[in-house]
């Protein structure tokens, strides 16, 4: 195991499996605890990665074999696992969102300031060679400069193919803040932080029906907003216009598309690590597909936390950072509010674009 940072994961539901698969091949990491609060469910996960053991949550905090806490759990717990991991001296990488609410994100941040650890939060996707390549783009000047952007995310609804959807639709879930952060985590990465918003949200069904499982047909209440659409202003000025919503049954919209004073770029799907990045310039005909530029080729789920485990080992900066993370859910609750509110509202928060990756590295040396 040598230096390696040693990993301890806290929610072995749906998501872990992509990070069961990822951790194995990661430099630097080395997964040791499993912790659910099903047992079978820790005991199922812990078996997938020779040499973890599956235990308590209690007793993953207090194993001195842990020095990262990896956090899958639900979003409504995010906060609670997250303090008790700090508590207990660890650093911590988690799911999106980061809390369910600033205020909590807050806590958070100064906890582990107070602790002297690390918070890192996923997405992680941005990593990737489909949103890098896009940067390297428009760092170069490829569309000159950016003057707008769009970013839709349409689905009917999660509860189709997940067998216990409720959480989506409870606080802390919806459209905007489930998968809102992959979105806007992107344009934040490629147009810098956020200072004013405007928007509007409804919520068109009062209940969801779960439409796989053993639970298969079972009716459900709608606790957040389903469909919210708003204009981002970027600190560097440039507008964004979002749509994220459960509510759409069948679309034929972009990702991303980043347009510029000399031209237009297309984006990939900001939940994949990769894609094809292509450009229409000014006085050209049509797109052209880049070659790639910039990112972790071959990434997937958790490669943030390799990044994070590099960085804590260099003494530098990571890349998925707390703070990223806190200024994304700051820019979705004030969303939210200024389309509840009925008026724009200034984001208080702001945060550095993250290091660039450069094409090709590997996560424990970029």
């Amino acid at each position: 195991m040598g230096d390696a940072l040693r990993v301890g994961l806290v929610g072995a539901g749906h998501i872990s499996g992509a990070y069961l698969d990822t951790l194995p091949r990661l430099p630097g990491l080395v997964l040791t605890k499993v912790a659910d609060i099903d047992p079978e469910r820790a005991r199922a996960a812990a078996a997938q990665a020779p040499g973890a053991a599956a235990v308590t949550p209690d007793d993953l905090f207090g194993s001195d074999d842990v020095d990262l806490v990896l956090n899958l759990t639900i979003p409504l717990a995010h906060a609670e696992i997250a303090l008790a991991a700090i508590a207990a001296g660890k650093h911590v990488y988690g799911e999106k969102p980061l809390a369910a609410e600033t205020g909590q994100a807050k806590g958070l941040l100064a906890a582990a300031d107070r602790a002297g650890v690390r918070i890192g939060c996923a997405p992680d996707t941005v990593l990737g060679t489909g949103i890098q390549t896009a940067r390297a783009a428009l760092d170069a000047g490829d569309i000159g400069r950016p003057v707008a952007a769009t970013a839709f995310m349409t689905t009917p609804g999660h509860e189709r193919w997940h067998p216990a959807p409720e959480f989506y639709y409870l606080p802390g879930g919806g459209p905007l803040l489930d998968m809102g952060p992959y979105y806007l985590t992107a344009l934040v990465t490629l147009l810098g932080p956020v200072r004013r918003v405007a928007g509007m949200s409804a919520a068109p069904r009062e209940s969801r029906v779960v439409g796989s499982g053993p639970r298969a047909g079972a009716r459900f209440p709608v606790e957040v907003e389903t469909h919210v659409t708003g204009v981002l202003e970027h600190a560097g000025g440039a507008l964004s216009t979002l749509m994220m919503s459960f509510d759409i049954w069948a679309a034929r919209l972009p990702h991303i598309e980043v347009y510029g004073t000399e031209g237009s770029l297309s984006v990939p799907d900001p939940n994949s690590f990769n894609g094809t990045v292509a450009v229409s310039r000014e006085q050209e005909q049509g797109w052209t597909d880049l070659p790639e530029r910039g990112g972790y080729r071959g990434a997937s789920r958790g490669f943030g936390v390799a990044d994070m485990a590099r960085a804590i080992a260099n003494g530098t900066d990571h890349r998925a950072s707390g703070e990223l993370a806190y200024h994304v859910l700051d820019v979705m609750e004030s969303l939210l509010a200024a389309a509840r509110d009925g008026r724009s509202v200034d984001v208080a928060s702001t945060c550095a674009r993250p290091a660039p990756v450069p094409l090709g590295a590997r996560p424990d040396e970029a």
